[in-house]
């Protein structure tokens, strides 16, 4: 008697871990998804617009990089982006879920208003520049800890806290800015100290945002060290593995869970005085305008390296400045301009997935005979 013994049945494919690859493959298939991206990108131009898809990734090029002017802007909104995005990047590593960045970069930017406002006139510069630096960052590193005890002491949800506590910062802001609204009833500040230009920062070599640019290189440099090399880094990095093993090992999990939110808040505290003291010198609800979740991003896609978040901050920047350039000179509305970005950072971060997965195709079992 013959009796069939099937096996049983396997997927068409498997996804398995992927062994580290060397730097230059890992690249290599970064490079070779925006190269994609662009294909794709060409595509949907012509198939929506009918226009020429070289000419449309020139114009993005000139938007972005065109002038000088153009050059320094990009310079400079990359690196308040890079300054938010050192700033969540402690907490990430620590697996400690910061989405509050918008709301503590935005405090540090009305507690330096604040002082520009009231103290302008009546301290003389280098005080009142102390007094900016002090304020902002420890506003905004009190904003930062407030979820993080709670964390610590009752294990609440930082995601949903965090998320929260950037709504009432903008309440906050808005309070604000409607109270000491000029002229009244504007609903915005305007310019602060237009006249007298007290807490603005200084030109450097004649370019207004040197300073913004050369402060964030320096925190690069001092969060990867701190990161990398340092006991503190060492710890966040070991609780974020295992909380367990953290205790195993003598590290106080709550301790370093505070200390790490305050830090983070505090550095939150720098990008609000770039913004504000550096750039806008004025405060609004849109002063930070969504920088804080593109910086979730951004640290994401470097794997919490700053020096790679130098780079993965100035395509973003490039390519929303590019994006709106593409508005202006072909007439089409913004949607547009953010289709072709959101394909290019679409393939961007799946790439990720390819350099630390591999997909593997099963070889189907035919029938045996018993």
């Amino acid at each position: 008697m013959k009796k069939y013994e099937k096996s049983a049945r396997e997927p068409l494919f498997h996804i398995a871990k992927r062994d580290n690859l060397a730097t230059w493959q890992s690249w290599g298939i970064r490079i070779a998804s925006i190269a994609a991206a662009l294909i794709v990108s060409a595509v949907v131009i012509v198939a929506l617009t009918g226009e020429n898809p070289i000419k449309v990734y020139a114009t993005i090029i000139d938007g972005a990089i065109g002038t000088q002017r153009r050059v320094w802007n990009l310079m400079q909104e990359t690196a308040i982006l890079l300054c938010i995005s050192l700033a969540v990047t402690p907490a990430f590593k620590m697996r400690f879920w910061n989405i509050g960045a918008e709301g503590q970069a935005l405090i540090g930017g009305l507690a330096t208003a604040v002082c520009m406002m009231f103290f302008g006139e009546s301290l003389p510069s280098p005080l009142l520049y102390i007094l900016i630096i002090v304020m902002s960052m420890v506003s905004a590193a009190i904003w930062a800890v407030i979820p993080a005890i709670f964390k610590a002491l009752w294990n609440t949800n930082e995601t949903l806290f965090t998320l929260m506590m950037n709504y009432i910062a903008i309440q906050l802001v808005s309070y604000f800015t409607s109270v000491n609204a000029v002229p009244k009833g504007s609903g915005q500040i305007g310019v602060i100290n237009s006249i007298t230009k007290a807490g603005w920062f200084p030109a450097l070599a004649g370019q207004s945002y040197l300073i913004n640019i050369l402060t964030v290189a320096v925190l690069t440099v001092l969060m990867y060290i701190y990161l990398r090399y340092s006991k503190h880094g060492y710890e966040l990095s070991v609780v974020g593995e295992s909380e367990n093993t953290a205790r195993y090992v003598g590290i106080n999990v709550k301790k370093v869970i505070i200390r790490t939110m305050l830090f983070s808040g505090a550095v939150c505290g720098i990008a609000g005085i770039l913004l504000v003291s550096g750039t806008d010198h004025t405060i609004s609800k849109d002063t930070v305008a969504g920088r804080g979740f593109t910086a979730i991003m951004v640290s994401w896609l470097a794997k919490f390296n700053p020096l790679y978040m130098v780079l993965t901050s100035l395509l973003i920047v490039f390519l929303q400045k590019g994006a709106l350039e593409i508005s202006t000179i072909f007439g089409l509305n913004d949607s547009f301009s953010e289709i072709i970005t959101g394909i290019i950072i679409f393939f961007i971060i799946g790439s990720e997935f390819f350099i630390n997965y591999k997909i593997k195709f099963s070889h189907s079992h035919k029938e045996v005979e018993a």
